[in-house]
């Protein structure tokens, strides 16, 4: 199926059916699918992201992912609170991208159109770029700080995890790039070899813990994650926040998606996605799953994270402050990159 092709799919399902939302004020395109051409073919192991726009309290449950005429969509609920205007979404490195570009799919009073454009016309500007890059660091901040030593090893394990993954985003919030999520380390590898700062790149494994791991290594956790998906997929509540990353439609995405990487020769890349989708496990079996299931899946995820380099409490801290004092070090990457970068804007 080709690009356009998903596209009309959703635009139908906004129509039909996302525009029945209490509140709706609009909804547009976001994620990978804003950055790929119209005639080129969806890649099997991604979805489409569709936001919708709402005014006052959002729905209690995000849509998240759910196939509609063949189209894996990931819906998700924004508040209109956080795009009112040009300056707010130019500043936010995860909204400006799906605003560079026409990407609007229903605007019955015409306010996402009118701000489209004037993001689109500031986006490159440096000052924006520069913004958005010390936002996106102060998320990885944000991540580290909120790591609390008396919560639960997966939590823990997110939050540092997020924060270490933070740097791919920095250096692609420089480059104009999209900062996709599981493929967040592939897209900060073409980037940088697009402006021959290749060097930057093995440091951001490094910090990942995952730069020395071979591409056997990283398969044989795969049946263990594979196991652990399935049993969360079996007994996650509607509450949880990633409730539809873990079903049979998220699969294709966490599993497949991450198999996808591994055989095309970017098993270390796989590594950040792999510790994503088993730490959510982990928080579903921890929300009442059966003490058996819980145990049952222990060991895959200690040997995963031992691979990182993770196998006592303290490491966590040590590696916390790892990523806390890579931060100088990513400025200047950032810095190398807005000045190769000949598409940012005075």
């Amino acid at each position: 199926m080709r690009v356009s092709e998903a596209k009309a799919v959703a635009r139908r399902w906004v129509i039909e059916e996302g525009s029945r939302t209490p509140g709706f004020v609009g909804a547009y395109f976001a994620g990978s699918i804003t950055w790929l051409p119209d005639d080129a073919p969806l890649p099997e192991t991604s979805d489409v992201d569709v936001m919708l726009v709402v005014e006052g309290p959002l729905p209690p449950h995000k849509l998240g992912k759910f196939v509609y005429d063949c189209v894996l969509l990931e819906v998700t609920y924004l508040p209109q609170t956080q795009v009112q205007t040009p300056e707010q979404v130019l500043g936010d490195y995860h909204l400006a991208g799906s605003f560079r570009a026409p990407n609007v799919i229903a605007d019955p009073a015409g306010h996402l159109t009118r701000l489209q454009a004037a993001v689109g016309q500031g986006f490159a500007r440096r000052v924006w770029v520069e913004r958005r890059c010390a936002q996106a660091a102060q998320r990885i901040v944000e991540r580290l700080d909120s790591i609390d030593p008396s919560a639960p090893l997966q939590n823990q394990v997110m939050a540092w995890l997020f924060a270490a993954g933070g740097a791919p985003h920095v250096l692609l919030a420089a480059g104009l790039r999209n900062p996709t999520v599981r493929r967040r380390y592939v897209a900060a590898h073409d980037l940088l070899a697009d402006f021959e700062l290749l060097d930057c790149y093995p440091p951001l494994l490094d910090l990942l813990g995952c730069e020395h791991l071979s591409r056997e290594q990283v398969t044989a956790q795969l049946p263990t994650l594979e196991a652990a998906f399935d049993d969360a997929a079996r007994v996650v509540q509607p509450s949880y926040p990633f409730a539809a990353d873990l079903s049979e439609q998220g699969r294709a995405v966490a599993i497949g998606g991450s198999r996808q990487l591994i055989q095309s020769g970017w098993h270390r890349e796989a590594v950040f996605w792999m510790v994503a989708t088993y730490s959510r496990c982990r928080q579903v079996f921890a929300q009442g799953a059966p003490e058996e299931m819980r145990a049952r899946h222990t060991p895959g995820y200690r040997a995963l994270l031992a691979l990182l380099g993770i196998a006592a409490a303290g490491d966590l801290v040590q590696r916390g402050e790892q990523v806390r004092a890579f931060l100088p070090r990513l400025q200047a990457m950032a810095d190398d990159v807005l000045a190769a970068n000949p598409d940012i804007q005075a």
